[in-house]
């Protein structure tokens, strides 16, 4: 057992509406401006925008015959796990395979290869449906996918938590890590759920946006003016060890993950509890973990869905903790999008690890639960203050995690 064993984060994978690298996703938060654009796959519906991966060839990364019978979440998986593990160093064929896991938070399965599958049921035509069409589109086939692709042995599974997936596979690794059972788990999330059925759902919801005229500012997290999320789409995986294991390789860790927390509102299916009691706990528990205070804390990237409920609920769950010493809030789904389950895994929780100071663009708000500005400066290398990131999901489930990382030169500690 290595129960308390410091985890850290040794490499990074991403795959996001804003680019395929970590230093071109933070140039794009920097500049803060909105990926949505309209598309002719969601043509014809009532909101026909999303913030989509572009320049992605998933048969250039896997081969024709391979990328064919892969969804497109798994092939976004399939190449964050990949970088993610070149950029730690990583040789999968060195280390032994049952001491590697793989953790990733999926928030739903691919309606887009059922809807297909199932018009040819509805046409009465079942011998068209493909037969791998199932294993195709279930959760768990971006993590298994993952293992056989790494040859990782150790536990291998998927986080159904909604949007609040990634978060949740990221918590779930490190205490695979803490209990000994792995010595290094790629954990992370990935979704692809810019299907016509999901938009239309969600639009009937009145979850999504429906500036159509100028989709570039519909997604605007605690705005007076926001009027729901944008679909998004990616995968971001983090190679996760324990700190001696790091040291032992002479990895670069570039953040400590010190503490995690989650919680449940127990309120709704689809409303968040007004005051944010789920994440109230979730926040609480991660600060426990972590052993630190809220004023310890320098930045807060929210899950910040831009929808009435959510920004509402989260603004006074802030509140409620941090007080006189909420630090800047930013929101990076008014630049990618909501990217569901792989959400809390895409959130920048190490921009500062490697690309210096920046800004992220905030709207201003009416809400007298949160502060308002123009912009929020990431900590500097002089900051030694910890961040954090959130996540939060439909049923009220709530989770969070502390990172504490220095510009450039990797952890500095607390």
């Amino acid at each position: 057992m290595t129960a308390g064993a410091d985890v850290v984060v040794t490499g990074i994978g991403l795959i996001t509406p804003a680019g395929h690298s970590h230093e071109v996703n933070w140039d794009a938060l920097r500049r803060g401006r909105s990926l949505a654009v309209a598309g002719p796959d969601l043509a014809g519906l009532p909101v026909d925008f999303s913030s989509r991966v572009t320049g992605f060839d998933a048969e250039a990364e896997r081969g024709r015959a391979r990328a064919r019978r892969l969804d497109r979440f798994t092939q976004f998986a399939l190449t964050a796990a990949r970088r993610a593990v070149a950029d730690a160093g990583l040789d999968p064929g060195s280390r032994r395979g049952e001491r590697v896991g793989v953790v990733l938070g999926v928030g739903s399965n691919s309606l887009s290869t059922y809807v297909a599958e199932f018009c040819h049921l509805g046409a009465e035509r079942p011998e068209r449906v493909s037969p791998p069409a199932l294993p195709r589109s279930v959760a768990n086939m971006a993590a298994g996918e993952v293992a056989i692709d790494l040859g990782a042995c150790g536990p291998d599974f998927t986080t159904a938590g909604a949007c609040a997936s990634g978060t949740t596979a990221i918590g779930a690794a490190r205490d695979l890590l803490r209990s000994g059972a792995c010595d290094i788990v790629p954990a992370g999330g990935s979704e692809s759920a810019r299907s016509r059925m999901t938009a239309t759902c969600f639009t009937r919801m009145r979850a999504l946006s429906r500036r159509r005229d100028r989709p570039a500012l519909a997604s605007r997290p605690f705005d007076r003016a926001r009027d729901g999320f944008v679909l998004g789409e990616g995968a971001a995986v983090l190679v996760l060890e324990r700190r001696a294991t790091a040291r032992q390789r002479h990895a670069r860790m570039l953040a400590l993950l010190s503490g995690y927390g989650a919680g449940a509102d127990a309120h709704h299916p689809v409303a968040p509890h007004p005051g944010g009691a789920g994440a109230i706990r979730a926040v609480t528990a991660a600060l426990d973990d972590a052993g630190c205070r809220p004023r310890d804390i320098g930045h807060i990237n929210a899950h910040g869905t831009s929808t009435a409920l959510n920004d509402t609920a989260e603004a006074a769950a802030l509140t409620q903790v941090f007080g006189e010493h909420t630090p800047p809030v930013t929101a990076s789904k008014g630049v990618i999008g909501h990217v569901l389950g792989a959400a809390g895994a895409i959130q920048p929780r190490t921009p500062s690890s490697r690309c210096g100071t920046g800004a992220f663009h905030r709207w201003p708000t009416s809400s007298a639960r949160t502060r308002s500005a123009g912009s929020a400066s990431w900590p500097d290398a002089r900051d030694r203050r910890r961040g954090t990131s959130a996540s939060a999901a439909l049923s009220g489930s709530a989770a969070r995690t502390r990172s504490c990382c220095s510009p450039r030169s990797g952890i500095r500690r607390t």
